[in-house]
């Protein structure tokens, strides 16, 4: 018989709640997103519970909201990524670190070298969301007056991960030979300089750091547009993706694996994990009141610009009690969170008032009731290739996390659907997934 398929669980935790109204919820933390015991205490419990990573998305500029929603927005602060995941790999033994770096505002260089050194400093356990960056504003912090166009922020993606992981390929595993007797420290036959020269970058190297103990840090994507699946489809290993129902998870599935398989690739190594928020209660009614005690917490104006941001174009000015404007011109800014408010408004007929609630909160793929039936909701997903496990979004922190950890990851051991113990050290060996080979050493 075939082996039992697993879930894969990893932890959306910049900010640490997606949800707009979660820093207000009774017995929150509202300094969650940058308060360094509280997130020690986070990812400690995500540890215990299993969990293969604890993800960091990031943001090269405050949002671009008026300050009326910009004030009452918790995730105006929070740690650099790197720096924060350092600090927390040295509290930690074996859960998953992963970070968002961005391929359109920095540089080859500077990516490569972080992540082998976060790879290094946690023995094995960094992961690569790689990202071209979506807030237009962005630009405007590093030297430019508009965002740079879609499919040429994708271009310059496909190629900087080829830099990147061309230069964690510097040095073969057994390069430094360390010998104190001989006086020997680096056989240079085993140092491989890139000489990188592409359409969108110049590189020389080699790196100034030994190969990542996991040869390559896990490499994630999170782009659904066209240009982003098939980047997805090439060089992802995990795809972070916000599907909003089972039938378009399926079809996202479908799609990226196959853009893999044609592209050479085993599905098996690659694994798509939908952002998904978990609101756990007694009961499914229990649950549901949850949900709304934490929407209604959400005010207007931040609803409002949540949606503008969605559209990537000014909302304020829209009649609250129409639909949305037929007109409404395109922009550069991201294609699949635009078509998504679209396709919603289109289907569930919503105001733009009510639209705006939805975005105002968490809009996107919730599972909200019991541990029982949010496990049986999951395992559907799971054996109906809709997902290979979720990226796991707290309603509120810390109860919201700790109802998943304590309540619902118990539920899913019991039903063989989750691991009681991490298979390995590294965050390669919890997600199945073989260590690459040098591209210029055997």
């Amino acid at each position: 018989m075939p082996e039992r398929k697993t879930l894969h669980l990893t932890a959306f935790m910049r900010p640490v709640s997606l949800h707009s109204g979660a820093w207000r919820y009774p017995g929150s933390y509202p300094d969650a997103n940058f308060n360094l015991a509280h997130l020690k205490s986070f990812i400690q419990k995500l540890e215990a519970a299993k969990f293969d990573a604890f993800f960091m998305a990031d943001h090269l500029a405050v949002l671009n909201m008026p300050v009326e929603a910009l004030k009452r927005s918790h995730t105006v602060t929070s740690f650099e990524p790197f720096t924060l995941l350092s600090a927390l790999s040295q509290v930690t033994e074996k859960i998953g670190l992963a970070a968002t770096a961005s391929t359109t505002y920095d540089e080859p260089y500077h990516i490569a070298r972080r992540f082998a050194s976060l790879d290094h400093l946690s023995n094995g356990r960094a992961a690569w969301n790689i990202v071209t960056t979506g807030n237009p504003e962005s630009a405007k912090n590093f030297g430019l007056d508009e965002h740079v166009e879609h499919s040429e922020r994708y271009k310059r993606a496909r190629e900087f991960y080829d830099v990147v992981t061309g230069l964690w390929d510097s040095f073969a595993d057994d390069a430094f030979i360390r010998n104190q007797e001989s006086g020997i420290y680096l056989d240079p036959e085993k140092m491989h300089v890139l000489n990188h020269r592409g359409d969108e970058l110049k590189v020389r190297g080699p790196l100034n750091i030994a190969r990542p103990v996991q040869g390559w840090p896990v490499i994630v994507q999170a782009g659904q547009s066209e240009p982003g699946r098939q980047l997805a489809a090439e060089t992802a290993e995990v795809v972070f993706c916000s599907p909003r129902d089972l039938e378009s998870a399926k079809s996202l599935y479908a799609d990226i694996k196959g853009r893999a398989a044609a592209a050479g690739r085993s599905g098996e190594t690659l694994k798509i994990l939908p952002a998904a928020l978990i609101v756990v209660g007694d009961t499914v009614e229990d649950a549901k009141n949850k949900r709304l005690k934490l929407d209604s917490l959400v005010h207007y104006d931040s609803a409002i610009a949540s949606l503008s941001i969605s559209l990537g174009t000014d909302a304020s000015g829209f009649d609250p009690d129409a639909p949305l404007p037929a007109d409404i011109p395109d922009t550069n800014a991201s294609k699949t969170s635009r078509a998504g408010v679209l396709k919603l408004a289109e289907d569930e007929k919503l105001t733009v008032r009510q639209l705006a609630g939805r975005y105002g909160g968490y809009s996107g793929l919730a599972f909200v009731g019991t541990p029982e039936t949010i496990a049986q909701d999951m395992e559907v997903w799971l054996n109906e290739e809709a997902a290979d496990g979720f990226t796991v979004c707290f309603p509120f922190l810390p109860q919201g996390l700790d109802d998943v950890t304590e309540r619902l990851v118990p539920e899913l051991q019991r039903r063989g659907l989750f691991r009681k113990d991490y298979e390995g050290t590294t965050l390669r060996e919890h997600l199945g997934l073989a260590r690459p080979k040098n591209q210029f050493f055997t």
